[in-house]
């Protein structure tokens, strides 16, 4: 975690965030955009926030994330690759730690199980499309129905992605806030 604070793309890798750098910069001057997926682990989180219905913590961190300009799909823990494992790959096992308390042996569902925070860290995925402010020429419609082709001019952003993580990690604050206050309203 402590190469993340020293690159711009919050990479825990400092050869990825090179290799991306040089990737990005091809990109900005070709003119296009990408898009990204980005990762937000909060850690510390006590077990038992959020409900089995209504007010569930992952349903609640995904509309957070899904409000976020050019966000397109949200998981959590697994997500979408849980679609392709059995029932035993996906489970997460409980034993009991060296102090006696629940241990999952891991932590597929993200940290939420059943709507509810289990204590594992809450890790949750966004997917950024990229952007369509390019500087290539795109087809479009006027207001009055005439066919146009449009091309951005100005500020180019290869990748809103990058801009996108402390955003993502302010949701995430949001959200837990909202929870820590809905538990101590709820159990004192």
């Amino acid at each position: 975690w402590a190469e993340v604070d020293n690159n711009p793309f919050f990479a825990p890798d400092a050869a990825a965030a090179a290799f991306w750098a040089d990737y990005l910069d091809s990109v900005r001057k070709a003119g296009s955009s990408v898009g990204a997926v980005v990762e937000i682990v909060a850690e510390g989180v006590p077990a038992g926030w959020g409900a089995p219905v209504y007010g569930k913590l992952d349903t609640d961190i995904s509309a957070a994330m899904m409000s976020i300009n050019a966000v397109k799909g949200v998981e959590i823990g697994n997500g979408f690759a849980a679609a392709g494992l059995t029932g035993e790959e996906n489970a997460d096992e409980i034993r009991i730690d060296n102090v006696g308390q629940p241990l999952f042996l891991t932590n597929n569902a993200g940290g939420v199980l059943g709507g509810i925070s289990n204590g594992d860290p809450l890790v949750a995925r966004f997917a950024v499309k990229p952007t369509s402010s390019i500087l290539t020429e795109r087809k479009s419609i006027t207001r009055q129905g005439e066919e146009v082709d449009v091309m951005t001019k100005g500020r180019h952003d290869p990748c809103v992605g990058i801009r996108a993580v402390p955003v993502g990690e302010a949701m995430m604050a949001c959200v837990l806030a909202d929870h820590f206050l809905r538990h101590r309203g709820q159990v004192g």
